[in-house]
């Protein structure tokens, strides 16, 4: 009788079993050892950095690129008959010791000072009257507020300077007073202020219904409870209101500032920089400047115009320190 060897056939058997186990295992541990080399953070957002990078493409071209090569070029004197000729920071030196540059910033500064808190408080008294409407009067009302943010700038420049005319509105309000009539362009103190009001009322629109937006984002419990403590209209806007929006008046503080201050077509179109230069805001003070017919001009507007973007940027970063801004309590 033949014999058959049993003991082998188990062994083949496990070894035909195992071996295929043993292939998988390794190409998962392979492959796992390849998506280890790739970093978290860019396999959890490669949808959300695919779909920023076009953008980031058109930043580095059209924003990017220009700053960094304006800051090359203000090295060079440049002129339009003559090659560009290395002069270092001579240009630097010239805007800074030049006493109307700090003139028109503090006159920025100061417009900012007259156009930014009056847009702010009356967007947020204007877009808290409208979250109390109807809808079909809400509709009725942010349409309206809208309309000013439709206006060119040039347009509102010339409506406001015929309104400034002696025989215009204002002056007309001011005889019923029993005053004569105001040069309000024409004068040194109110130019400014003249200037600012039409400043006023292009910019209040769209920040009323961005105002309201984060108002109608507010959760209505909070009003409630503050109701039913016996909370008036001005206690629930202080402390309710006012906080949930801390973001909102942020970026409507920050974007404000740094419009207002760069405001050129009002003053040139109202008063061209003037009574005295009381007019003569920074973006104003750069255009003259390469309007001069020196040479050295170009280089010497965009060197200024350079000093504006850092004098802007500092002044963003300030206000983010000192407005601190914090997430929603609800997110």
């Amino acid at each position: 009788m033949t014999m058959i060897d049993v003991s082998a056939q188990p062994t083949a058997h496990a070894t035909e079993v195992t071996d295929p186990r043993g292939t998988s295992g390794q190409r998962r541990r392979r492959g796992v050892r390849g998506s280890e080399q790739t970093p978290r953070h860019l396999r959890a957002n490669r949808t959300a950095y695919l779909m920023i990078a076009p953008m980031v493409v058109l930043l580095g071209i059209f924003v990017v690129w220009p700053l960094v090569y304006a800051f090359y070029l203000s090295f060079f004197e440049i002129s339009f008959y003559k090659d560009a000729e290395f002069v270092g920071l001579d240009f630097y030196q010239y805007v800074l010791t030049d006493p109307e540059f700090y003139e028109s910033l503090w006159i920025g500064l100061k417009f900012a000072l007259m156009v930014v808190p009056a847009v702010l408080v009356l967007a947020l008294m204007l877009a808290s009257f409208i979250a109390t409407l109807s809808k079909r009067m809400a509709a009725f009302m942010k349409t309206t507020v809208y309309v000013p943010a439709v206006v060119s700038s040039v347009v509102a420049a010339i409506i406001f300077v015929f309104i400034y005319q002696d025989e215009g509105v204002a002056n007309w309000f001011v005889g019923m007073l029993g005053k004569g009539p105001i040069a309000w362009l024409n004068t040194e103190g109110s130019a400014l202020p003249a200037v600012a009001i039409p400043a006023i009322w292009l910019g209040f629109g769209v920040s009323t219904l961005i105002m309201l937006a984060g108002i109608l984002d507010i959760p209505d419990s909070y009003y409630e409870s503050a109701k039913l403590d016996g909370a008036n209209f001005w206690q629930r806007t202080r402390f309710i209101t006012i906080p949930s929006l801390r973001n909102v008046i942020l970026y409507l503080l920050v974007t404000g500032v740094t419009l207002t201050i760069q405001e050129f077509q009002l003053p040139l179109v109202m008063t061209n920089g003037g009574p005295v230069n009381a007019t003569n805001t920074p973006n104003l003070y750069i255009f003259n400047s390469f309007r001069d017919g020196t040479p050295y001009a170009t280089s010497y507007s965009l060197t200024a115009a350079l000093l504006l973007f850092i004098v802007i940027g500092t002044i963003s970063i300030i206000i983010f320190r000192v407005v601190s801004s914090e997430k929603s309590s609800d997110a």
